[in-house]
């Protein structure tokens, strides 16, 4: 039950960001915000690629990565 809780308070954490930043409606940062968290092991292998600039990434560097650890 704690854990739910927890991500929950992630997700609303995300999707406020994403409200103030983009200007989006509530709804829409809802959205966008689940499919971040739903998502991660995508975005976080889209993100890596990205700041390294398309150059190899070794797999244990990348799975060291998520999104919602403390």
């Amino acid at each position: 039950m704690e854990q739910n809780t927890l991500n929950k308070s992630r997700l609303m954490r995300i999707s406020w960001d994403i409200q103030k930043r983009r200007r989006n409606t509530r709804s829409k940062a809802m959205i966008a915000a689940w499919a971040i968290f739903s998502n991660e092991d995508v975005t976080i292998l889209h993100l890596t690629r990205k700041l390294n600039r398309n150059n190899p990434v070794p797999t244990r560097v990348a799975n060291r990565y998520t999104l919602f650890a403390h």
